[in-house]
């Protein structure tokens, strides 16, 4: 085989390779995506850290404590450009979150949206009345 004819097929190797660990980052294997859940509880955290946002919230259980649910969001730069900041959502703030469950039954899952006390809708496209997330 000729040199030139190496070089197509070293490219198409190198841009597969480059491509694959973006693909396998952005997987969402770890949630069951045929099931939707709604809990609602009190923001325990929120962790606006890349390359995705935590918010745990504790819920109330039917022992008189509370489990702690943990939702994976966007990215802080996607959510910041649909108008959520830092402070969008504060410890001991009341929400309901509908979210994809964990495929392993964990408390939590991929956080799809939330109603605040208030009624306000954030999702992870930004806020559902196509206003800033942040008042």
């Amino acid at each position: 085989m000729r040199p030139s004819a190496l070089l197509p097929i070293l490219a198409s190797a190198l841009l597969v390779a480059a491509v694959m660990p973006a693909a396998a980052h952005h997987s969402f294997a770890a949630f069951d995506m045929t099931n939707q859940k709604t809990v609602t509880g009190a923001v325990k955290q929120v962790d606006w850290t890349n390359p995705h946002i935590w918010i745990w919230i504790d819920v109330a259980n039917d022992k008189g404590g509370s489990d702690t649910y943990a939702f994976e969001g966007m990215s802080p730069n996607f959510l910041a450009r649909r108008g959520w900041t830092r402070s969008t959502l504060h410890t001991g703030d009341k929400i309901t979150v509908s979210y994809r469950p964990m495929r392993d039954g964990k408390n939590g899952g991929m956080f799809i949206s939330g109603t605040t006390a208030a009624g306000k809708v954030l999702t992870m496209g930004g806020a559902a009345d196509g206003t800033s997330s942040q008042k």
